[in-house]
């Protein structure tokens, strides 16, 4: 039997939250390894211009939005990926919101807002699709981490919270679906500069002690994500499930740097 490589072709790939940052660089990287991409948001402009992305690439792809916090639309999403494609092999979830906030002043709503997108979000939406590829006997769920699954990050405890909890969740989704063939992992990025997080790292001391942690000295560029993403998302990864695979320059490693 031989080795199963690291391509895609014939899969067929949903990334939720796959039209800014992360999400719309894992998508772009997936057809890039072969597979159909249905980038999907709650952003009908942003869903566009991505599946133009998408088919400029050369592959397929569908035109529909989606809301991590409204389970109707997560099961219209899968209802016209299987309708149009017949099937989804790989569910990458890459919806997260976040807000920078001292814990005293952490109004509830704030806090169930961010939980409700990142971690209820991530358990809506791997039900659903889940549901899918345990029927099938196949599939690859791959959620985006953070450094807060692991580190104590200042100042957003609500969404620390919920990638705590994600992490957890990644590998009891992992365990429970291990026997029917779907792999559930994550990627684990380190510092990376988004829209989503650009306000809390240019040029303040939180981004020079971020690089200060990181032995690499530098923020990650987003492409540095695909290689991580492509390979859990392949057959090469038949035997990897429940890990939260970092890409983080070294930080989790950090001690003493110089």
């Amino acid at each position: 039997m031989g080795y199963a490589g690291l391509e895609l072709h014939g899969k067929v790939a949903v990334v939720i939250g796959g039209t800014s940052g992360i999400g719309q660089m894992v998508a772009c990287g997936l057809a890039q390894a072969g597979a159909d991409v249905i980038p999907t948001s709650r952003d009908n402009e942003r869903v566009e211009a991505t599946a133009r992305q998408i088919e400029a690439l050369g592959r397929r792809t569908l035109r529909i939005k989606s809301d991590v916090t409204d389970r109707a639309s997560l099961q219209a999403l899968l209802d016209a990926a299987v309708k149009a494609f017949g099937e989804v092999d790989i569910l990458v979830n890459a919806a997260g919101r976040t807000k920078r906030t001292p814990i005293l002043k952490v109004e509830e709503q704030e806090w169930n807002e961010i939980l409700d997108t990142n971690l209820t979000g991530a358990l809506r939406a791997a039900q659903i699709f889940g549901r899918h590829m345990v029927e099938r006997r196949y599939g690859r769920i791959i959620h985006v981490a953070s450094l807060s699954s692991f580190l104590a990050l200042y100042e957003v405890a609500a969404y620390g919270a919920s990638k705590s909890g994600l992490a957890s969740l990644t590998k009891t989704m992992a365990v429970e679906w291990a026997s029917y063939g779907v792999c559930v992992n994550a990627i684990m990025p380190g510092v990376f500069r988004t829209a989503l997080n650009a306000q809390l790292l240019d040029g303040t001391p939180r981004g020079q002690e971020f690089l200060m942690r990181t032995p690499m000295k530098r923020f990650g560029k987003l492409e540095e994500l695909v290689g991580a993403t492509v390979f859990l998302a392949s057959d090469a990864a038949s035997f990897v499930t429940g890990i939260i695979l970092p890409v983080d320059g070294g930080i989790l490693a950090s001690g003493v740097n110089q």
